[in-house]
């Protein structure tokens, strides 16, 4: 899933990423896509893991991850992150999700009834990022398709989400569907679990 979300992101690009499933994809960036990764903490120029010598308890990501950076990487403050994201200058955002529906809305920061540890940056990058891909498992736990109609979960954004990675498949949110851009192998339609009136 990492490669395929990688394989979507152009080269030369400002990228940020969410916790969880999408810090996989620090770990597989080819360095030669030259990609700046941005960490709204106040990070430009994120470059992987440290090793177990390297690793600092002052430098981390947003999910407080240790981290490491590359040549040319700078720090700066809160303020002047959240400038970088409500300006328009972070090109791709890949982030977690819950549930994303076919007008593009995503939840992705809590369930009714659960702790609640807060949105963080999610809000302001579903509408800053130029374009956003949600990175998730195609199914809850429950076994419920998480690519739904309307969603149930409180939103993150309204008609945020350009397109959606999962395990079985790579979609494009377009006219109020999701439209199937790729298969994983041997994966077929019938075994998405979405809707037939939802696919383009």
């Amino acid at each position: 899933m990492a490669d395929t979300v990688i394989d979507l992101i152009q080269p030369g690009s400002s990228l940020n990423l969410g916790i969880g499933m999408p810090t996989m994809i620090i770990e597989r960036m080819p360095p030669e896509k030259r990609v700046m990764i941005h960490s709204e903490n106040g990070v430009l120029g994120v470059d992987g893991r440290p090793g177990p010598d390297t690793a600092s308890p002052t430098l981390i990501n947003a999910g407080k991850e240790t981290i490491a950076v590359g040549k040319g990487a700078s720090f700066f403050d809160s303020a002047l992150s959240f400038g970088m994201i409500r300006g328009g200058h972070i090109d791709f955002c890949v982030l977690g999700g819950m549930e994303v529906d076919r007008h593009g809305n995503l939840a992705n920061w809590m369930i009714p009834g659960k702790k609640v540890t807060g949105m963080g940056g999610a809000m302001d990058l579903v509408h800053g990022a130029k374009r956003v891909i949600v990175m998730l498992s195609h199914f809850s736990k429950s076994g419920k398709c998480k690519l739904v109609s309307q969603c149930e979960l409180p939103l993150t954004g309204e008609r945020v989400v350009h397109q959606v990675v999962t395990e079985l498949g790579v979609f494009t949110i377009t006219d109020g569907q999701f439209k199937i851009e790729q298969l994983a192998p041997g994966v077929s339609r019938e075994q998405l679990g979405i809707t037939p009136e939802l696919l383009a």
